[in-house]
């Protein structure tokens, strides 16, 4: 471990701090504890940039953390020549604290390199940023957000040319430069707003690209006449930045019973009306329940902070609301989107879906009987969308929809990023053309099960904060690698056929005593084990939390004995949790 105490007291003295921030430190002069994690180390890239609590402290984010980010990705840039710095970067901003202030430092910090800066003048999705790159050809793109984390959290995540998270090759390029300027903030340059203004470098977004975004969301639609628009839809931003534009389309789209949550309705960077901003957890639900109750609506729906990604509730036959998880919406849109295409004569040859490879696979069987391809890539859309640039490059697949378990959809090919816009207009669009069969989602979904097998699930993380818990979730990855499957191969009562390690990219095969290399998913601490019966587990340590993420899947033609499976297999991978200390 690296002299943390040296390096707190080395942001004590540095000229380029200023005042304020030395203040808080000073206030932590005689809390080790809390030095040692400001200071162990430095916010390291996860998916696609920075994810932390705020703060002074190199693993924190704050004014100095976001500042040398941003000259290192100007240094990176700078490298590629003048047409793409012309080119320039498009920075959004949630509303979380000091997302604006983070905002404006990384654009006249981009205008102090002559790099030309689009800056949207207030909040804004998550996906508009992603398409904002592609619309202004962009070379780069900025978003402040740290999506669903607690309101102590922010977030920088940067974008490439193609308007998806950048991969490996372009962040560790950025590392490079963020590891030549070090603690000496004098090296990051700064404009004022005026001189940026004055001389065409920082240039602020309107209007315009909010309207064409919306114009290519509304023309995913794949029904419009025969679904009911009558519906009942409560909407929550849950106080974030999807307000506007998810309104927007549904209202465009004449569906003409939209209720919003009042209490979510506008931009909160403390999220006081909920105990989590996190659209997974039914808690975040609360208020649009109640809502929904009194509307007598037939489909709740809630967005996180930046509107990337979408959850949802429906009324089943009993009139209460049921959550669906995001493997659940996946299979339906996926089912949703193939019937319409083929029923109008528009499901095209060589379509291409992908998801991750944590993510069930029922969407698989439905699309394998529509004979549509689908592929699979690491966790995060940074991958699903990358997949997506690679297969538009070789051309003979052409992407229609991509998701993952944690709520996350896009369709079309605008935004290469998971859209909370686009998945709740379709998904909105789904409940209206099954209700005009007097069906909810939750008929629909067994009328999938009863067709393709029940895929039941379990995914949960364990939260491991700090360093020990970096450790403990060591310690469980490592046992799971090199002693599980000596240890546990018939625990199931099921045989394990083969298992994965995507540290390694191999793939072994037990009954065939074979090893297959990975060649088209890159390596990632990931292991992944199928049983022979269809059923599987994998286990990942988080890329942006400090959590351990646990993801259980049981398949069985009969409902009762996939639950009984699901439920011995977590109980088996629980013990075995417990006993790593």
């Amino acid at each position: 471990m690296r002299d943390y105490l040296k390096i707190y007291k080395s942001w004590l003295e540095n000229p380029y701090i200023d005042e304020v921030a030395k203040a808080e430190l000073k206030m932590i002069s005689n809390n080790e504890e809390e030095i040692k994690d400001r200071f162990y180390k430095d916010l390291e890239f996860g998916t696609a940039g920075l994810r932390g609590k705020l703060g002074i402290g190199t693993n924190r984010m704050n004014i100095y953390t976001v500042g040398r980010t941003t000259q290192a990705l100007a240094d990176y840039i700078k490298g590629f020549g003048k047409e793409r710095m012309k080119m320039g970067v498009t920075i959004a901003y949630d509303v979380r604290h000091f997302s604006r202030d983070f905002a404006k430092e990384a654009a006249l910090i981009l205008s102090a390199n002559d790099i030309i800066t689009y800056l949207f003048e207030d909040i804004r999705p998550t996906p508009v940023l992603s398409f904002a790159v592609r619309f202004l050809k962009c070379t780069s793109g900025i978003v402040i957000t740290a999506s669903h984390n607690p309101k102590d959290y922010n977030g920088y995540k940067v974008y490439w040319d193609q308007g998806s998270q950048i991969l490996d090759d372009v962040a560790n390029g950025i590392v490079e430069k963020i590891e030549k300027i070090g603690y000496d903030f004098g090296k990051i340059k700064k404009i004022s707003e005026e001189e940026a203004l004055r001389k065409g470098l920082l240039k602020y977004i309107g209007k315009e690209v909010d309207e064409e975004y919306i114009k290519r969301v509304e023309s995913l639609a794949l029904r419009d006449k025969e679904i009911d628009k009558n519906i009942n839809i409560v909407y929550t931003p849950l106080n974030g930045t999807g307000n506007y534009f998810v309104r927007k389309v549904l209202k465009d789209r004449e569906f003409k019973n939209v209720f919003v949550v009042k209490e979510q309705e506008y931009p909160d960077p403390d999220f006081k009306s909920v105990a989590n901003p996190n659209p997974e957890y039914e808690i975040a639900f609360e208020l649009a329940k109640k809502l929904g109750k009194e509307k007598n609506a037939h489909l709740l729906i809630a967005n996180d902070p930046d509107c990337d990604r979408t959850a949802i509730e429906v009324l089943d036959n009993n009139f209460d609301y049921k959550m669906l998880n995001g493997n659940q919406v996946g299979a339906l849109l996926v089912n949703y989107i193939l019937e319409s295409k083929k029923e109008k004569g528009k499901l095209e040859k060589n379509l291409a879906i992908i998801k991750s490879i944590v993510t069930g696979d029922l969407s698989t069987r439905i699309a394998k009987k529509y004979d549509v391809k689908v592929f699979e890539t690491l966790t995060g859309f940074k991958n699903i969308c990358g997949k997506e640039n690679e297969l538009e490059k070789q051309g003979k697949y052409k992407f229609l929809f991509g998701f993952e378990e944690s709520i996350g959809y896009v369709m079309g090919t605008f935004v290469r990023d998971k859209d909370g816009v686009i998945s709740a207009m379709l998904i909105s669009e789904m409940v209206a053309y099954y209700k005009t069969f007097n069906k909810n989602l939750l008929e629909v979904l067994e009328d999938i099960y009863k067709e393709f097998g029940y895929e039941l699930e379990n995914n949960y993380s364990l939260i491991l904060e700090g360093i020990a818990g970096q450790e403990r979730i060591n310690r469980i990855m490592d046992y799971f690698r090199n002693n599980f499957l000596k240890d546990n191969l018939n625990t199931f009562n099921l045989k394990i056929s083969k298992y994965a390690d995507y540290l390694k990219s191999e793939i072994y095969y037990i009954t065939e005593d074979k090893i297959e290399k990975i060649n088209d998913i890159a390596s990632s601490n990931v292991l992944r084990y199928w049983l022979e019966d269809g059923s599987w587990f994998a286990i990942r340590p988080s890329g942006t939390e400090p959590k351990l993420k646990i993801y259980i899947y049981s398949y069985d033609k009969n409902k009762n004995k996939s639950e009984v499976k699901l439920d011995l297999i977590k109980s088996t991978i629980d013990n075995i949790i417990d006993s790593i200390k």
